[in-house]
Order: structure tokens, then sequence, then C-alpha cells
């Protein structure tokens, strides 16, 4: 089979000194952290859709990207390059996983049953790639976002003919997962949300996203799929504003509807900017409510307000997310997948590589830093004791729930001398932090 790409020989660790701009200089998969190999730490995964099917677009222009299957004119056959491709760079990457949505790997056909059937001869050559090697499928998802059928939304459609489209594409989404043996199916409601209030009945809209998720849970069950079910917030883009939002709407939703025993959040960090927030925080609300699944590593331009989808190159963010996931005890069957896009003038395709070596190695400064981070424990002592007041005395009964306002109000008059605060020292953490960078990874 013919290389598509000829000039990338397969990406090796080299070391912090390396000037070989196609080789790893932090990442190193058989270096262990903790005793756990980086490759099992981080479990890397690349999004089909940015790096194979992505052209460069832009609201203002054309496609930019060169690629050796823009040559060919089938439909079918650029999908079938394009699976190729896909497995000739996660072997010269030496990635362990990949990521896709339905429409990623093959077109849509005249109706439904031809788009099925094209879907169905591409996972067969999928399959065939995945024999003999360790590659697998980190998790599959349906694209309803992208036609027009989906312009009023999917599972929250006004249109009843579009919502079982939608649950039949999804069905046949979950299927062709199981089939290759993916570890996790994610849920993200890119049109799952209102453009206006005027025209929309919110409530009605919520029931039949949850009866959609509560069809797949039972649909799942059916075919006997035991990965992980994901669901991945976005607070905009496409729709104005999507019921999606953020982590803390979807913990929400879960909650009200009884599916919370079904689901975990697969966090973004861009999608986490979008919505006001740090990626840190998104995972560690996910995290504390132990449903923290796997993690779309991105990162986005915070003077820009839309999902650029930046490849991950802040070492403060990788750290701190690393950080989160360390302390979730991993992401089990999840993974850290590059949801990220070449900028539109990063055009050839070595800059894939480029682009992929970048953030992986920044994920793994990250992962040594924030392993040294735990292990020594400077955070965790310091935020220990700023709530120690609540170990000892009144605090204590406040733990246990032994105590209400009539007491509290009683020793609120006893403080005589006032209270005193002690310092945050944000300042000082934040410098520790970026010792720890610098200096320990």
């Amino acid at each position: 089979m013919a290389e598509h790409f000829p000039d990338v020989a397969k990406i090796e660790y080299e070391g912090p000194e390396s000037k070989n701009p196609l080789a790893f200089r932090y990442y190193n998969p058989e270096e262990t952290v903790g005793g756990k190999s980086m490759r099992d730490h981080l479990r890397f995964s690349v999004a089909y859709w940015h790096t194979f099917t992505g052209e460069g677009v832009d609201p203002f222009g054309t496609g930019t990207m060169e690629r050796p299957w823009h040559e060919l004119s089938d439909p079918m056959e650029v999908a079938r390059a394009r699976v190729d491709a896909n497995f000739e760079m996660l072997y010269k990457l030496g990635v362990p996983f990949f990521c896709f949505h339905d429409r990623d790997v093959a077109p849509e056909g005249q109706n439904l049953a031809q788009t099925n059937r094209n879907l169905d001869e591409i996972v067969q050559r999928i399959k065939e790639n995945m024999q003999g090697s360790d590659v697998e499928l980190l998790w599959g998802t349906a694209n309803m976002f992208f036609h027009p059928r989906f312009m009023h939304g999917a599972a929250t459609t006004c249109n009843v003919d579009v919502f079982a489209y939608a649950a039949a594409q999804v069905k046949k989404a979950m299927e062709v997962t199981k089939e290759l043996g993916g570890s996790n199916y994610v849920f993200w409601g890119g049109r799952e949300g209102y453009e206006t209030l005027l025209n929309t009945d919110m409530q009605l809209e919520l029931e039949h996203l949850a009866k959609f998720l509560r069809m797949a849970v039972d649909y799942a069950k059916e075919i006997g799929f035991e990965g992980q079910l994901l669901i991945e917030p976005k607070p905009k883009e496409p729709t104005k504003h999507q019921y999606d939002y953020d982590v803390a709407a979807v913990l929400g939703f879960l909650y009200s509807t009884g599916l919370d025993e079904h689901f975990k959040i697969n966090v973004e960090a861009n999608h986490a900017t979008l919505a006001g927030h740090t990626f840190q925080h998104e995972l560690q609300l996910a995290r504390i409510h132990g449903k923290l699944g796997s993690v779309d590593a991105n990162q986005g331009d915070e003077l820009l307000g839309w999902d650029t989808d930046q490849f991950p190159t802040n070492l403060y963010y990788s750290t701190l997310a690393m950080y989160e996931i360390l302390k979730n005890g991993g992401l089990g069957s999840g993974g850290l997948n590059f949801d990220a896009k070449v900028r539109r003038p990063s055009f050839k395709p070595e800059d894939m590589f480029y682009a992929h070596i970048a953030g992986m190695d920044t994920f793994a400064k990250g992962l040594k830093a924030a392993y040294a981070l735990l292990s020594d424990g400077d955070l965790e002592s310091f935020v220990s004791q700023r709530y120690s007041s609540f170990r000892d005395g009144i605090g204590r009964r406040i733990e246990d729930g032994s105590i209400g306002f009539h007491e509290l109000e009683e020793h609120a008059l006893s403080l005589e001398d006032g209270i005193e605060n002690e310092s945050g020292r944000q300042e000082w953490l934040e410098t520790i932090v970026n010792q720890y960078i610098l200096e320990k990874s």
C-alpha cells in the first residue's frame, strides 16, 4: 500500500535537546511516571474529523489544505484513502486511539439505506487496518449537525421525521462503534438548543432530549455495548444557546432526568473557554461528581469568541488539566483526544505531524509537572490548611450536621475580638506551579 506521508518517518523520542521537528522532546511513551507509562497515562487519540476531513475553511475563505487524497474525485475512494492515511499517521505517531463521527469516515448517500451501506463498507476497511495493529477506537459518535435536515436540531427538533432519522443514525453509529471495539460513545448536541425562545418550547425539547437518550441507553444494553456513554458540553456554536452549555448544565440535566447513572462527561478545553470557565474548572467539577470520563485536548484563543480548536501548547493549562486527571485516578476507558485542527496557513501534510507532536509533548510535560505537584503535596497541604477551621470545634459540628442557625448565632455573638482571615496567597501558589513546570518536569 502506497504511503500517504512518505516524507515522514516514524516519530521517535529524542529528548529536550533535539532540534528535529519530527521528533518528541518530552513524550517518551515507555517512560514511567508513578509506576505507569506515559502511553497509558495519556491515552492519546487522533480526531478523524479535523485531521482527515478538515479543509481549512473559515467563514471568509475556502479550504487551503493540501492532502494526498485531493486528486481523487469519487467520494468513496476519498473515504478509503482517508482510512489508510489515518492508520499510517497513527503508526508513525505511535498514537494508540482514534475517534470519528459517522459522516467523517463515509459520505452520505441518496438515502439512509445507501448511507448505511457506505458506512458498512468503510467500517470493513477500518477493521482490516486494525487487524494486526495495536490501534483501538476510543469513541464513535453521530454527526447530527452538518446536514440541513438538522437545522432545528436532532433530538430537540420540532419535526418528528427528523427525530426518527436522528434515532436511526445514532442506532447505526452505536452498532459500528461496538463492531470496532470502541471504548466509549459520545453525544455532542451540536444543534440541541435554540436561536430564540419566541419559537421554542424549551420544556418539550428537554423532555424529548431525555427520551432520546433513554432510548440510546436501552439500545446500548440491547446490543451488548459495554462502553461508557459520554456527553460533551458546549455553550454555543452552532446554536446561540445549547442545552449542554457546560459541565454544570449537563450534570443538572442528568440528575433531574434520572440519567446520571448511565453517562459521564467528555470535557473539551475550548468549550470551557467559550462557557467562560477555565479548563481546570470544568475538569474538576466533572471529577468531584464522579463524572469525568474523557477529554478533548485542545485550546482556544481567548481573544476570539469562537471555537478555534487549536492544538494544545499551553504548559500551564496542560499541567492543571493533568493534575485533575491524576486526582481522578486517570480517565478509565477515556483518553486525551486531539479535537484540534492545524491553522489555516499550516496547510502542508507534514504540519499535521508537527501539530500532534506539539500537543503530545505539551501534555507529557504537564503530566510530569502535575505528578510532581501531587507527590510533593504543596498545593494539597495548603488547601487542607486553608479549611482547617472546619476540622475542630464548631467547624466539626457543621461538617457532621449537629448544629443549626441558633448555635451559629451564639458563636458569632461571642467573637468579641472580631474575625481574622488568612491570606489565600494566590500569587505564591501560581509561582509554585511555574516552578514545577520549569524545574521538576
